[in-house]
C-alpha cells in the first residue's frame, strides 16, 4: 500500500524532483563543456578557456541556486502540520 501525502507535500515533492532533474542536466552539460574545452585547449586553441570557465561558473551558480531552492521547499513542506489520522476501532 502506497502512503498518501497531503496536497502541499505532494507539490513540494514534485518541485524537488524537477529541481533534481534540472541539476542532473546542468551537471551533464558542465561535464560536456569541460571535455569540449579541454579538447580545444589541448589542440592549441587557447581562447576557449576563459569563456568556458565563465560558462562553467554560471552553471555552477545555477546548481547552487537550485540546491537552495530544494532546501527551502523541503523545509517548508516539513513545517506544515500533518493531517489528523483517523482512529481505527
Amino acid at each position: 500500500m502506497e502512503p498518501t501525502y497531503p496536497a502541499a507535500q505532494r507539490r513540494g515533492l514534485t518541485a524537488i524532483d524537477g529541481a533534481i532533474a534540472l541539476i542532473a542536466v546542468l551537471l551533464i552539460v558542465q561535464m560536456w563543456l569541460l571535455s569540449a574545452t579541454l579538447n580545444q585547449y589541448l589542440a592549441g586553441d587557447r581562447g576557449v578557456a576563459v569563456p568556458a570557465a565563465i560558462a562553467s561558473g554560471i552553471l555552477f551558480l545555477a546548481c547552487v541556486g537550485l540546491y537552495l531552492f530544494i532546501e527551502r521547499v523541503d523545509q517548508s513542506t516539513r513545517e506544515q502540520p500533518a493531517p489528523p489520522r483517523a482512529e481505527m476501532p
